[in-house]
């Protein structure tokens, strides 16, 4: 499996507007097997994305899907930046299929 934990800053106040965007653009990703958006606690305007993919490769093809892309065009002018985002190797837990190391 793949997995990718990343930090996204809104511009002020955007931030429930970029979370709506998102959300509907994450439907229908082939070898997603998670994908779970959250709002940071201590930054209004911050939203941590966890990401878990069967392998990168889907991951990378995701980018290029229609509904993707257009969540990525719409979302653009909300977003203010990117924190640097960390690549994981998930092997189990709840809703996942167990990976043996």
């Amino acid at each position: 499996m793949f997995g990718l934990i990343g930090k996204m800053k809104a511009q002020p106040q955007k931030r429930d507007e970029l979370l709506e965007i998102l959300l509907a653009g994450t439907e229908a990703m082939p070898g997603c097997l998670s994908y779970i958006i959250a709002k940071d606690p201590s930054d209004a305007d911050a939203l941590w994305i966890t990401e878990v993919w069967d392998d990168e490769a889907n991951h990378k093809a995701s980018l290029s899907l229609p509904a993707v892309q257009a969540a990525i065009a719409r979302a653009r002018p909300l977003i203010a930046g990117f924190e640097p985002s960390i690549t994981t190797e998930p092997v189990g837990g709840v809703g996942l299929p167990r990976q043996i190391p």
